[in-house]
């Protein structure tokens, strides 16, 4: 059965979001070249794009990436020289290229795209057919408010109790629109996010993308924007989180990502793309930074999602035990 139209996601839905990503999030017009990167488990949603960019005049070409430990997160040489001579770039595949070095290079030549690593048709077809002006607006007022603040602070029962030093940096609205030339973000959209200076205390951390959804959180000990230590969570959770960072070196513990989910059609799955999108959760990541206005540069970022947060910025409340309360 081919997974792009899959008889357990209504075909009709998955449709009106493959378009979303097309027309309304990447901008495709008549004449767009469009490069398609795929894995091999995500043939389906590869053939469902390319159906939706020649639907709308694009000419695409797709390119399957398998996965390989050796060349790390980055694509081969003749796919980063193909992702910066295209009009515009889609990757749904793993390893995600986001924090590449081949996907800065291609956005900074011009090159519009989206990465969606390790998407799904159902997670397609839930968060692509929402109100995206709304998680725009959302997204927009959470970046306006973490830019203008020095400080936030995110807080649960089960044991997060984390300050960030927010100072100097600009956050991005992560609202689907990629429709300017050299313009990336991450899809399906739904946040708003910051690369925070510092931060110290605790993370209880109840998504990992090493170990999937848990309801035993493990605890993430941070100090002085470091990762020191992992503990608790289902068995060797906490040993894989740390592994998977501490294989591309000490920077890679660097605090990379404060964000807040914004969009009401997500859900925890165990997939952090999805995770990190759900309304009224936060999310932290470690690793990679430079390419969203941090200064580390690592093969490697990997989020984190409390549930049920409370959230301040600065003085202002945007998420009050995982109610998201910000005016938007």
């Amino acid at each position: 059965m081919d997974p792009a139209r899959s008889t357990s996601v209504d075909p009709q839905l998955l449709d009106v979001a493959y378009r979303q990503i097309v027309e309304h999030c990447v901008g495709i017009k008549p004449g767009d070249d469009v490069l398609i990167l795929i894995d091999p488990e995500r043939r389906g949603v590869g053939a469902g794009l390319l159906e939706a960019v020649q639907d709308a005049g694009g000419d695409p070409a797709v390119v399957v990436l398998p996965p390989s430990a050796q060349r790390g997160s980055e694509p081969t040489r003749a796919v980063a020289a193909a992702m910066r001579r295209t009009d515009a770039f889609l990757a749904p595949c793993l390893p995600s290229l986001s924090h590449t070095l081949a996907r800065k290079e291609a956005s900074a030549a011009g090159v519009r795209g989206a990465t969606l690593p390790g998407v799904t048709i159902g997670m397609l077809s839930r968060l692509m057919t929402a109100d995206l002006q709304l998680v725009g607006r959302r997204s927009a007022a959470v970046a306006e408010l973490l830019t203008g603040s020095e400080t936030a602070t995110v807080r649960c029962a089960d044991g997060t109790d984390l300050t960030l030093d927010l100072a100097g940096r600009d956050a991005i609205s992560d609202d689907g629109n990629l429709r300017a030339p050299g313009a990336f973000g991450n899809l399906p959209c739904g946040e708003g996010f910051v690369s925070p200076q510092t931060a110290d205390g605790t993370i209880a951390a109840h998504v990992l993308p090493t170990s999937g959804a848990s309801d035993e959180p493990v605890l993430l000990t941070v100090e002085d924007g470091m990762l020191a230590d992992a503990t608790g969570g289902p068995a060797g959770a906490a040993e894989a989180f740390l592994g998977a960072l501490d294989a591309h070196g000490p920077l890679a513990r660097s605090i990379a990502e404060l964000g807040i989910g914004t969009n009401e059609n997500a859900r925890i799955t165990g997939n952090i793309l999805e995770d990190e999108k759900v309304l009224g959760t936060a999310h932290l990541a470690f690793g990679a930074s430079a390419g969203i206005g941090g200064d580390v540069a690592v093969p490697v970022h990997l989020d984190v999602v409390v549930r049920k947060p409370t959230v301040y910025v600065g003085q202002t409340l945007v998420v009050d035990s995982g109610v998201f309360v910000l005016d938007a």
